[in-house]
This record gives C-alpha cells, sequence and structure tokens, in this order.
C-alpha cells in the first residue's frame, strides 16, 4: 500500500481505506473514496500538481494533499 503521491505515469491502483489516516473531505468531494480506481495520467512541468484519472474524471491534486490517499497498486 502507498500514497498516490509516489505513482510514476501510468501506474493506477484501487483506493484503500485506512481507520488512522483522516481523508480531507475535499478529496472526498472529488472522488477520492475507498473502492475507487485512480491512476496517475501526468505531472506538472515542477511537480505539482499531479493529474489523476478517478474512476474516470480527471482531477488534480496538490502533491501534499496526494499523501492522504492510499491505495493497492494494480499489477
Amino acid at each position: 500500500m502507498i500514497s498516490i503521491d509516489l505513482l510514476k505515469v501510468g501506474q493506477k491502483g484501487t483506493i484503500v481505506e485506512e481507520l488512522d489516516t483522516h481523508v480531507p473531505v475535499k478529496l472526498m468531494e472529488i472522488g477520492c473514496l475507498p473502492g475507487n480506481e485512480v491512476e496517475l495520467v501526468q505531472i506538472a512541468p515542477l511537480n505539482d500538481p499531479l493529474y489523476f484519472l478517478v474512476d474516470g474524471s480527471r482531477i488534480a491534486i496538490r502533491r501534499d494533499m496526494a499523501r492522504y490517499v492510499h491505495i493497492d497498486l494494480k499489477p
């Protein structure tokens, strides 16, 4: 299990729920919910923000916020 800020472009996984981590409400509102698939599609030129495909929607998340979202990597 890793946080999505550590992904490489093209890597994907499924968001997991952790009892000890409090995901900010803003991230949950844009679709970062347990069970949703996430894929890193692009990194901005200065390494922030990161662009993800989350359950079919493209979203941008700052790297510091992405640390709150943990996934199980897909092979």
